[in-house]
């Protein structure tokens, strides 16, 4: 009898460590996932900071990749194809290519932390053409997430930012700054 009363104790005690195991796996688990998906961006090794301040207009955008000068107005978008705010804003950014189809007065680089031949294809796929398409993390053009857009000058110097997927109003606000005759910073 003495010998089933320990097994039963032994099993209690297996049964209340297990318990416990899962309870602190899922604990860590879920603060990972937390810090993973709802922390800003780092900045990549390039930065000198480990995290990216937000860029903003009158500030010079830091990316080495793009010549400014070859318009006076650029529209970066910075996107990532595994950004669903990204795609869910393609039909908004196919109005933006098509509104610049007529005069081209507005030179349109994409911005991806994607490989230029897979940022490329997702462009295509989604029938986005733009003049450039560069890889670059979100930090990497001082933004904090995807999607961004930013109306840049020929001196690489901020005019304006757009933040996430936007409400019909903004993108009416976007197309306005972009293709309006005179450029003003930050209006």
């Amino acid at each position: 009898m003495c010998d089933q009363d320990l097994m039963d104790k032994l099993r209690k005690l297996l049964e209340i460590g297990s318990n416990v195991a899962i309870i602190v796996v899922a604990v860590v688990l879920g603060v990972y996932l937390i810090g993973r998906y709802f922390s800003p961006p780092s900045v990549p090794a390039s930065g000198a900071t480990a995290q990216a301040e937000a860029i903003k207009p009158g500030a010079k955008l830091p990316l080495v990749n793009v010549d400014w000068s070859g318009s006076d107005r650029n529209l970066l978008m910075v996107l990532s194809t595994a950004c669903h705010f990204c795609s869910e804003s393609m039909p908004f950014y196919k109005r933006l290519i098509e509104k610049n189809a007529a005069g081209k007065s507005v030179r349109m680089i994409a911005a991806l932390p994607q490989d230029v031949p897979e940022a490329t294809k997702y462009l295509a796929d989604n029938n986005v053409t733009v003049d450039q398409v560069i890889k670059a993390n979100p930090g990497e053009a001082m933004v904090r997430g995807t999607p961004t857009l930013l109306l840049v000058d020929k001196n690489g110097v901020v005019l304006d930012t757009w933040v996430g997927k936007l409400p019909p109003e903004k993108e009416n606000e976007v197309l306005e700054r972009a293709f309006s005759p005179v450029v003003m910073v930050g209006m």
